[in-house]
């Protein structure tokens, strides 16, 4: 899978009432979801089975160690019993997302659900389902975007398993995917779906490399390390892209003097050059995921504003661990999961200085390591006899 329209892509939220909400929809969901987690084996049992491959058994030591890197070192909350099992799915994709924006503005369409607010995307467990209601959304005039996902969280309501589809991808993937899932379960903001995406997107690229780079048997002239340093560079080079060619499409859409037709006649060029320069552009310059679906699918308000839920401010992120938390994570995590809750705008944490933040935290001058914009503070984690690294692979 890619990295947009994947894994780290959604995470879909179990319904668990059926309040202001379709009843057929909440028993069929509910349905597939009990069918799941029925379905469950613990990892040490299937680690310990001699069908189990060598590749697959390596990476389910590396979710072992990841779930507790998360809990004991990064003091990740509410991780619970979630990643221990395994469950095998009958096809490759667990799921399929669809997401509806206005073609006259840039507006997402949201559902709403119980516990978790508005959210924009709904969830489908059959293609037919999934089909029908993006043909609905079109009919209506929306933009639409339907794309599978191979992993959710529950939000720790459940013992989230490992799903067989995230197992699809190479080391480094499922370990951010890992990461970037509990990282929901740490912190989740009702209605505020841009920032949940964005701030787990964050959390799995940089909870990844800290991982890689920091822990017993890793270190930062390993090749998962570097890759999962080359991966976070490229989301953020993707996120300033998405992130320009939004602030140009509000623009077009502000232009007081065009019809609404002509507005958005104007948005399509602009698509159509946006895909001519993130082919031509960014994506020569990506040195560890390539983005195949950006530069293959079509653009519109539906695919871009999809995308942006996961790349908004990146950078802006990334500047907050690196500068007023000098490459604390688990200090910057805790301080956003007491400061996040309640804020009608979470992003202005972004443009805050934690008071909490003692710039002499860490592992001192960034400048040290091998890339100086990536801080490793942390101590090594002992992974103990679970150490079994394969390295150099790639996204399968």
């Amino acid at each position: 899978m890619t990295v947009l329209g994947r894994v780290v892509a959604p995470t879909l939220l179990l319904v668990l009432a059926t309040a202001g909400c379709n009843p057929v929809y909440v028993g069929r969901a509910g349905w597939a979801q009990a069918q799941i987690l029925a379905s469950r084996e613990p990892l040490v049992e299937v680690m310990t089975d001699p069908a189990t491959d060598p590749r697959t058994r390596g990476k389910l030591r590396l979710v072992r160690e990841a779930r507790i890197f998360a809990r004991d070192v990064l003091e990740f909350e509410n991780t619970g019993e979630a990643y221990t099992s395994l469950a095998r799915l009958p096809s490759d994709t667990l799921a399929l997302v669809l997401t509806a924006a206005r073609r006259d503005r840039l507006e997402l369409h949201t559902w709403w659900f119980p516990i978790v607010g508005r959210v924009p995307y709904r969830a489908y467990f059959t293609e037919d389902g999934a089909i029908r209601a993006r043909d609905r959304m079109e009919a209506e005039g929306y933009d639409t975007f339907l794309r599978p996902t191979a992993a959710f969280s529950t939000l720790g309501w459940f013992a989230d398993p490992v799903y067989s589809t995230l197992l699809r991808q190479d080391e480094v993937g499922v370990v951010e995917t890992i990461f970037h899932e509990l990282a929901h379960n740490h912190l989740f903001l009702s209605g505020q779906g841009r920032f949940n995406e964005s701030y787990a997107t964050f959390a799995g690229h940089v909870a990844a490399l800290t991982f890689f780079c920091e822990r017993d048997g890793g270190g930062t002239d390993t090749v998962w390390c570097r890759r999962a340093q080359d991966r976070w560079s490229d989301a953020r080079k993707v996120s300033r892209f998405l992130m320009e060619l939004e602030a140009d499409l509000l623009e077009i859409y502000d232009l007081e003097d065009r019809t609404p037709e002509q507005r958005i006649q104007e948005r399509d060029r602009r698509y159509a050059r946006a895909l001519e320069e993130f082919r031509d552009q960014v994506q020569p310059n990506l040195a560890a995921s390539p983005y195949e679906a950006l530069a293959r699918e079509e653009l519109n308000n539906a695919t871009l504003l999809s995308r942006i839920l996961y790349f908004h401010r990146l950078d802006d992120f990334h500047s907050l661990w690196v500068h007023d938390w000098n490459g604390d994570l688990a200090g910057l995590m805790g301080w956003l999961a007491r400061e996040a809750p309640g804020r009608s705008d979470p992003f202005q944490l972004l443009d805050a200085r934690p008071s909490t933040a003692d710039p002499t935290d860490g592992a001192g001058d960034p400048s040290s390591r091998a890339d100086p914009e990536i801080p490793l503070p942390i101590p090594p984690f002992s992974t103990g006899s679970w150490g079994g690294y394969l390295a150099g692979s790639q996204q399968e």
